[in-house]
């Protein structure tokens, strides 16, 4: 089961920015499928956005123009940087990854968007 810790939630005013992080323990990180989710409280899990091992990118509708998702494949890391957030944003958010079928999920981090 490859490890996953995110780190980076907390709280911010409407407006502001965030930046989350996901550790990877996976040897095999850069051909790994990497994704942040999120749940907010009543809702279902949704896909924020997501990296391909060749850094293709995609995003939620939601969400496209403000987050930016990105890996650093030396550190086994993937990022989401949150910009402009708005109270709708506040949801539990989680790192997600594929190897070839091998999932995995972190443990979740908070953020909250709220003056």
């Amino acid at each position: 089961q490859v490890q996953l810790v995110e780190s980076g939630g907390g709280l911010v005013q409407p407006g502001g920015s965030l930046k989350l992080s996901c550790a990877s323990a996976e040897s095999n990180f850069r051909s790994t499928f990497m994704a942040w989710y999120r749940q907010a409280p009543g809702k279902q899990r949704e896909m924020v956005a997501s990296i391909t091992r060749d850094t293709v990118t995609n995003y939620a509708g939601s969400v496209k123009g403000r987050f930016t998702i990105s890996r650093d494949n030396a550190q086994n890391t993937v990022y989401l940087q949150m910009s402009s957030l708005k109270p709708e944003d506040t949801a539990v958010y989680y790192c997600y990854a594929n190897y070839f079928g091998r999932v995995a999920w972190g443990q979740g981090t908070q953020v909250t968007v709220s003056s």
